[in-house]
């Protein structure tokens, strides 16, 4: 039995390991966001001071590991049996958890999943003793507050429920005041300018500079190299009474100390805000490592730890040795820890996933407008429309003098971001600060704050303080937000009840079911790690609209934008040619596992459609208005021109889907071997339109080339579609399938006359 619970727990370090790894990966990336936006410096000498921090935060995260060890069970009512049921079952359910959110798309958090992940095992377990009626040493019957460490368990749940409402609003508040004291002035050689380009002296702007420097410098040093160092064990009772002792006079002091000292490096002209970016991202790496080490490793440390006092002090009965042990405080090895922080520096250096994420807090916060990815939901649209009229009534009450000051303080237009970048320094060093206070302190009170939404909602907050939301992008931002709140609750909702369910099964399937969970998350990390590795590749649009959206030259975006249309449409057109092929093929041979994937197919193209237009419409914006007001009517004509296509697809599509469903008689052999000739020269129409759909190839005479095929076409599938209405009357004739026929032919004649109105359109563009 020992040898089974041995490779248990082997198994458990094990995944410890690849949560490490994928956690990193993906939640790392969180605290490098304001310094990649803000763009302060390469990525390679961003990610090794995020390195350090996180090795540092990693080496002294020790006083975290008791939220898995007595935080939210009481470990001493607990049999071994018991805890290592639960441990393994949360391993498990967090590996299907993230292979689910990572399936659909979804936002997780390591945090709130290790939470609640707990409380649902550990409340299985205590339902299970309730209903046997266990007790006590003194034989009174256990109740759930015995079992559970409710108090803990509530404290730790609103810690990250307060957490997110407090990161939105601080974010927004600190930001909305730091704008109105620098306005979007740009600070280079330790000067500052106003919205008309003024320089301002040098003692007035190193001042400000040097103050705003100081207040976050002193706050990431109290927060994290003191605060953050009280749970470590470098820090003798001496020390910590000292600090205690003199609070105000540290704070006082490193204020002081780090102003005058920031302001003269400003009046030197050095990058103070550069200096207070990357420190900032050290703390907040710092923090992470502190706060979110305890997701990866205290559950499976734990394990290990139960099965070293079993072995030792057990009498081989696993199911009546209680883990007394575990009520104690936890003083994990500092090898352990160390190993840990090495496991995590090497995953953020070399991992491809932390290099090529998908930024989304950078995408919902950045000044400027740019690819959405997310749609417009319901509760943002009404989320706006409620906002704009509380605005407008609370403009009423403010002196118009105060308003229209207000106002040039955060004109965007005066920001003079470096090229490629999402935000400033002042939004990227506020982000930073804030989070990492946060985190910090919830790291110095054993709370468990999610690292991901606390970055995530501060980035938020100073987002919309510095109206980087216009009217044409707070919908789809908004949305955005929600989405990633809403998964918070999914998570939550989810490791519960897994958990809970899986703990059952652990616990009264025993060996056979611990073994069969154990091949399920193989089985998973190996499937997610394979799709991963399939989904990376950046599609040749997404890298147009990229340089499009980083390039200040208005003759370059017109070139990278008269490319992204080119590509997208014919990426659209390809679509449309295999699935045209595919509809029409299925109905002919009654295959309806086709036409069943031509549905979601035909709705994801035009939902990328949709996007690839707001794409291409930011891009009009973004080169010469006297070039958009001509190019405008031509681009519309073709994008119309292909979202005609996937309607005229779906309309083919449809009542073949009904008809080959319903099993219905098949069409006539001779329909389909004479439409089989005209699919093809359909097909050769698209692939030849997809051949000229480059700036460099398309010209008036391929492009009248290609229409008159398609016009030929046209006019030969309208005399077939007459021989086909003749033959019904002539002859007997299924209706049914005939109707049908005539459908796609009528559809295809509109396909192509789309096909030449697309031409047309893309050839007037980008001429």
């Amino acid at each position: 039995m020992n040898t089974l619970f041995l490779g248990i727990v082997i198994f458990l370090i094990v995944l410890a390991i690849f949560d490490l790894v994928v956690g990193v990966s993906n939640d790392a990336v969180n605290f490098l966001n304001s310094a990649i936006g803000a763009k302060v410096a390469k990525f390679r000498t961003i990610v090794l001071i995020a390195a350090i921090g996180v090795f540092a935060g990693a080496s002294l995260s020790n006083g975290m590991m008791d939220v898995a060890r007595h935080g939210i069970m009481t470990p001493m009512y607990f049999s071994f049996y018991d805890v290592m049921c639960v441990f393994l079952a949360v391993m498990v359910t967090d590996v299907i958890l993230l292979d689910i959110f990572n399936t659909l798309g979804m936002p997780t958090s390591t945090t709130v999943s290790m939470v609640f992940e707990l409380l649902g095992g550990a409340f299985a377990i205590a339902i299970v003793k309730i209903m046997s009626g266990a007790t006590d040493a003194n034989g009174v019957v256990l109740s759930l507050g015995d079992l559970l460490n409710t108090e803990k368990a509530l404290s730790v749940i609103l810690g990250i429920f307060l957490s997110v409402a407090i990161a939105f609003v601080l974010g927004t508040i600190v930001q909305w005041v730091a704008r109105l004291v620098f306005s979007f002035t740009y600070r280079v050689n330790g000067y500052t300018t106003d919205v008309k380009g003024h320089l301002g002296s040098l003692l007035g702007s190193s001042l400000r500079i040097g103050i705003f420097a100081g207040i976050a410098v002193t706050s990431i040093v109290w927060f994290l190299l003191i605060n953050g160092l009280k749970g470590s064990s470098i820090m003798t009772p001496e020390l910590k009474q000292l600090i205690n002792d003199n609070t105000w006079l540290i704070l006082g002091g490193g204020f002081a100390v780090f102003s005058v000292l920031m302001t003269v490096l400003s009046a030197l002209k050095a990058p103070v805000l550069k200096f207070v970016v990357l420190l900032g991202t050290f703390a907040l790496a710092m923090a992470f490592a502190g706060n979110d080490l305890v997701n990866f490793v205290g559950v499976p440390l734990t394990g290990l730890e139960s099965y070293c006092d079993f072995t030792s002090n057990g009498s081989g009965d696993a199911s009546s040795f209680m883990m007394v042990s575990l009520m104690e405080t936890a003083h994990t090895p500092t090898l352990y820890l160390v190993l840990a922080g090495v496991v995590m520096v090497l995953s953020l250096v070399f991992s491809k996933k932390a290099q090529n994420v998908v930024k989304t807090s950078v995408d919902l916060s950045r000044q400027d407008e740019g690819d959405e990815m997310f749609g417009s939901s319901a509760a943002a649209r009404i989320l706006v429309r409620t906002t704009q009229h509380t605005a407008a009534a609370i403009a009423r009450f403010i002196p118009k003098r105060v308003g229209q000051w207000v106002d040039t303080r955060f004109n965007a237009d005066s920001a003079k971001l470096p090229d490629g970048a999402a935000f400033d320094l002042i939004r990227a060093a506020v982000n930073l600060v804030l989070a990492g206070l946060l985190v910090a302190f919830g790291t110095s009170m054993k709370l468990p704050l999610s690292t991901t939404y606390v970055t995530f909602m501060v980035a938020m907050g100073s987002s919309l303080a510095d109206r980087a939301w216009s009217r044409e992008s707070a919908v789809f931002r908004i949305t955005g937000v929600l989405s990633v709140i809403g998964g918070w609750f999914i998570t939550a909702g989810a490791a519960f009840i897994m958990c809970y369910l899986i703990t059952n099964l652990m616990f009264f399937g025993s060996f056979v079911a611990m073994v069969i969970a154990i091949a399920v998350a193989v089985a998973l990390l190996v499937r997610s790690n394979v799709k991963y590795k399939g989904s990376q590749e950046a599609t040749e649009t997404d890298l147009l609209f990229r340089q499009l959206s980083r390039t200040q030259d208005k003759t370059e975006r017109w070139q990278l934008l008269k490319m992204h249309v080119s590509h997208s449409t014919a990426n659209q057109l390809k679509f449309a040619s295999g699935c045209f092929d595919k509809v029409t093929g299925a109905f002919l041979h009654e295959e309806y596992s086709p036409l069943r994937q031509a549905t979601h197919e035909i709705e994801t193209a035009r939902k990328q459609l949709k996007r690839q237009r707001r794409r291409e419409i930011i891009g009009l914006r973004k080169i010469e208005p006297i070039i958009a007001l001509e190019k405008n009517t031509w681009y519309f004509l073709a994008n119309n021109s292909v979202e005609q296509m996937l309607y005229c697809l779906k309309r083919i599509n449809d009542p073949c889907r009904e008809h080959v469903g319903n099993n219905f008689l098949p069409a006539p052999s001779e329909f389909s071997a004479h439409f089989t000739d005209i699919d093809q020269r359909i097909q050769t129409i698209f692939r030849q339109t997809e051949f000229v759909l480059t700036p460099s190839t398309i010209s008036d005479e391929k492009v009248a080339a290609i229409r008159e095929q398609a016009e030929k076409l046209q006019r030969e599938l309208s005399n077939h579609r007459k021989q086909v209405i003749d033959s019904m009357q002539k002859n007997s004739v299924n209706i049914e399938s005939t109707i049908v026929y005539l459908n796609i032919i009528q559809e295809s004649q509109q396909i192509l006359s789309c096909l030449r109105h697309m031409l047309r359109g893309i050839l007037k563009f980008c001429a």
